[in-house]
C-alpha cells in the first residue's frame, strides 16, 4: 500500500534539494532564471516529476529545458545522497503551465472589465422604457376598486370565477 504522507514529504524534500543544487552546483550557461514550483512523486516512490518555470522568452525556456535534461544525472545523485531513500526516484522535468494560465486569466479579466465599462457608459445615458415612476399611487386605488367590482360582476354572471356550490 502507498503512503501518501511519505510521498508528499519526499516530494517536498526533492523540490528543496533540486532548487539548492541548481543554485549552487550547476554552472551551465544555458540555465536561465529557473524556479522550481512543484514536485510530485508517484505512490511507489520510483518517479518524481519536477515542475519549473523560467523567466524569459521562448529561446531561454528551450535552453533551460536542455540544461535541466543534461544535469538530470547530477541532480538525481544529489537527491539520492540527501534523501537517503533505498531507491532514488527518476527525475522528469516539466515546464509549469501556471504562468501561461495566469496570463490567460488576466486577459479574460481585462476583457470583462472593458465590457463592464461599456455597459456602465450605456447605462449612464439610458432612459426608462416606461413611466419614470412605475409604482401605483394612492389616487389610483379608486380605479382599482372599480376594475375589481367589474370582475366580481362577471363572476356572478357565470363568465368566470368559482361557481356556487
Amino acid at each position: 500500500m502507498t503512503d501518501t504522507a511519505r510521498a508528499r514529504k519526499l516530494a517536498d524534500r526533492i523540490r528543496v534539494v533540486v532548487a539548492e543544487t541548481l543554485q549552487r552546483r550547476i554552472k551551465d550557461p544555458r540555465l536561465g532564471y529557473v524556479t522550481i514550483t512543484d514536485t510530485r512523486v508517484t505512490g511507489d516512490l520510483r518517479e518524481a516529476t519536477v515542475f519549473y518555470t523560467v523567466y524569459g522568452d521562448d529561446a531561454e525556456r528551450a535552453a533551460s529545458a536542455a540544461a535541466l535534461e543534461s544535469a538530470k544525472g547530477v541532480l538525481r545523485s544529489e537527491v539520492g545522497r540527501q534523501t537517503g531513500v533505498r531507491f532514488t526516484p527518476t527525475l522528469a522535468f516539466v515546464a509549469d503551465a501556471l504562468p501561461d494560465n495566469a496570463r490567460t486569466i488576466d486577459d479574460l479579466l481585462a476583457k470583462a472589465h472593458a465590457a463592464d465599462e461599456e455597459v456602465r457608459k450605456a447605462a449612464t445615458d439610458a432612459q426608462y422604457a416606461g413611466d419614470a415612476d412605475p409604482y401605483r399611487k394612492p389616487a389610483d386605488e379608486d380605479d382599482d376598486f372599480e376594475a375589481d367590482d367589474a370582475a366580481d360582476d362577471d363572476a356572478d354572471n357565470g363568465k368566470g370565477g368559482t361557481s356556487p356550490a
